[in-house]
């Protein structure tokens, strides 16, 4: 989820995205906001091509949202946004707020927001229970104004911000002459309304007094208090009851876990921490944000109502081609225009699949049925689709549909169809310069038929001196990295746009054989060339298929 924001539905197309699928996406995007008012991102699975950066600067226009994979993560998850509190509270205030949150674990944090430690219920009945020495009081540097809140007490003498971290906790039950052999200095002293035990304790020099049960202190104790540095606190409860609550003042901070916290991030993938919650038996986890800035805790129980990811999906239907992670979204919609492939989903979903040349001019008709006015820019993009998914009209996919839509775009934007085609494509085939990696995944696609798994790389051009030199790159890669591509088989399609005909390159023990049975070439051709053949998914592939169907 984006931070701040509702959850919003992204607008995706297939893995090494080409133009229809990124300027699909974005005028899909344009669309879907316009028609509801928001929450429409659009978003790409891959790197952006020259050809689409060459379309995407000509109109001035943003690239979509890079998508890693739409696995759900911590940010996905309902997270519980308890508050941070102070390490400096009482255990007794921190115990009321957990009832009154109905929480287990309470998450200290920093002024700056950071994340210092956690108490849980456990830690407080620990603390209280435990048999502690009577200066634990002064060892968690108990403050004064705690020990007030506690007791509900009044300070008549000293300062309520103070610190008691010296000294005792002790009961004046006994005379004044047995208390002179167990009163210290800096101690903390119980008692009640017996004028000789007060003055005992302060000339004992006891740090504090506490008298039980709001008996009157005179002018005198309290003069002499003063004088010798004793505070002097008043509380309604009797000596029982205070000396059995007075360690609920303690700081928390003193009894919080600090170290080996486990915390978890908002990008953490759920399917990660799923383990790690399966491993700990506790009950809550805080979770930080990118800053290391606490934001809220969860729960195992928070993973049931976990909110997937919500996509549209643009210009593929195949599930080799989608985002990664696919398996974890709720897909909504399915806008394509190619063959119907292997994707599922568990709910029925809206799919429109039309057998035209280009999605984008699916897009431009649901701008015209839905009466929406098209951008300059968004006119401008759908038409550089459609030209580039049709290599400027010469596919055998291209339509009338697809004919008029760009020429009705192309008045929109007010730029010539041909002479931006030139241009577009000559900034997509100026491949010279570049890796064999990043022109063999510039424009790839996997399919799967049956058991075969195979991939196709199209490399369209308009001058043949550049693809010859792309081959002498890329056959030489492929040779090296084709055990560790997964597949079968490997197609590379060199379209030469102008020629409209393809020299295809075979990768894989069969893959020749099956282009020899698919397009009945003899065994002899030292070049597999496919006159006329310029189309992946209407020639090349149907093709394939239907001899690996056999």
């Amino acid at each position: 989820m984006l931070e701040g924001q509702q959850v919003p539905v992204f607008i995706i197309g297939h893995k090494n995205p080409d133009t229809d699928s990124i300027c699909s996406a974005i005028a899909y995007e344009n669309l879907k906001n316009t028609l509801f008012g928001g929450g429409y991102v659009a978003g790409r699975a891959g790197q952006i091509n020259q050809e689409t950066q060459y379309v995407l600067k000509f109109f001035q226009t943003p690239a979509p949202l890079y998508i890693e994979d739409v696995m759900t993560e911590v940010r996905d998850i309902e997270i519980r946004k308890t508050k941070g509190v102070s390490g400096d509270i009482s255990l007794k205030k921190a115990w009321n707020m957990m009832r009154e949150l109905d929480v287990v674990t309470l998450p200290i944090t920093s002024d700056t927001g950071k994340l210092s430690g956690l108490i849980t219920i456990g830690d407080i009945a620990t603390a209280y229970m435990d048999v502690y020495d009577n200066s634990i009081l002064s060892t968690a540097n108990t403050s004064y104004k705690n020990i007030l809140e506690t007791l509900e007490a009044e300070m008549i003498v000293g300062d309520q911000e103070a610190v008691f971290n010296k000294g005792e906790v002790v009961i004046a039950a006994a005379n004044p002459d047995v208390m002179e052999d167990y009163i210290h200095q800096g101690d903390m002293v119980i008692l009640g309304n017996r004028y000789e035990s007060q003055l005992c304790a302060i000339e004992m020099e006891a740090a504090c007094i506490v008298v039980c049960m709001e008996a009157k202190v005179s002018q005198t104790i309290q003069k002499l208090a003063e004088e010798r540095g004793c505070s002097i606190i008043v509380t309604p409860y009797d000596t029982f009851t205070a000396a059995r609550m007075i360690n609920q003042s303690m700081p928390i901070e003193y009894f919080m876990k600090r170290n080996h916290l486990t915390t978890f991030h908002l990008s953490d993938k759920t399917e990660d921490i799923k383990e790690v919650m399966g491993k700990l038996r506790h009950r809550d986890f805080p979770v930080l944000d990118a800053r290391d800035n606490y934001v809220g805790m969860i729960s195992r129980r928070n993973l049931i109502n976990l909110r997937k990811k919500q996509l549209i999906l643009v210009d593929h239907n195949e599930s080799s081609q989608t985002v990664d992670g696919i398996e974890n979204a709720h897909i909504l919609e399915i806008i394509d225009h190619h063959r119907i492939g292997t994707l599922e989903t568990l709910e029925p979903v809206l799919f429109r699949n039309q057998p035209l040349g280009c999605t984008a001019t699916i897009i431009y008709q649901m701008y015209r049925e839905n009466n929406i006015e098209i951008p300059h820019n968004i006119a401008g993009l759908l038409m550089a689709a459609i030209i580039s998914d049709t290599l400027m009209f010469r596919s055998p996919t291209c339509t009338a549909v697809d004919k008029d839509a760009a020429r009705e775009l192309s008045k929109i934007c007010g730029v010539e169809i041909e002479e931006f085609a030139v241009d577009m494509f000559g900034a997509g085939s100026d491949l010279s310069s570049r890796e064999p990696k990043d022109i063999f995944e510039q424009d790839l696609k996997r399919f799967e038929v049956g058991d075969t798994r195979f991939t196709v790389s199209q490399i369209n051009s308009m001058n043949s001196i550049e693809l010859q030199e792309i081959k002498e790159k890329i056959v030489p890669y492929l040779e090296e990295i084709f055990p560790s591509l997964n597949v079968n088989m490997a197609f590379v399609m060199l379209t030469n746009i102008v020629k409209e005909s393809t020299e295809l390159l075979c990768f894989g023990e069969k893959a020749e054989e099956v282009v020899r049975d698919s397009f009945r070439l003899h065994d002899d051709m030292e070049r597999v060339i496919l006159k006329g053949l310029v189309s992946r998914k209407k020639q090349l592939i149907p093709s394939l298929v239907s001899i690996l169907q056999q």
